[in-house]
């Protein structure tokens, strides 16, 4: 049987010698969750997590402090619910 040489190979997608950014995108957090979920299970779960946003990072478990719903049916309803209250645009690099 023949060596596979793509392990040999570098990486498939090249990462940025950029400046890093501190937290995890949202979209990472929902994806370890199941749907749908109690807002008190998330703060439970992940609102130790640090997520990043226009303003910088936040911790999940303060973002949704702010948030008015108790139960989220879907990952969308979720995602949209902490938008509205962080906001969308650029994250800020970490200095």
């Amino acid at each position: 049987m023949a060596e596979d040489e793509s392990e040999d190979e570098g990486p498939a997608v090249e990462l940025g010698d950029g400046e890093p950014v501190e937290g995890v995108p949202l979209a990472q957090v929902s994806a370890r969750l199941m749907w749908g979920a109690k807002k008190s299970y998330i703060q439970q779960r992940e609102g130790d997590t640090t997520i990043r946003t226009p303003d910088g990072p936040r911790d999940l478990g303060d973002v949704l402090d702010e948030v008015e719903e108790t139960y989220f049916q879907r990952r969308q309803e979720f995602e949209e619910s902490v938008r509205e209250v962080v906001g969308t645009g650029p994250v800020p690099t970490a200095e």
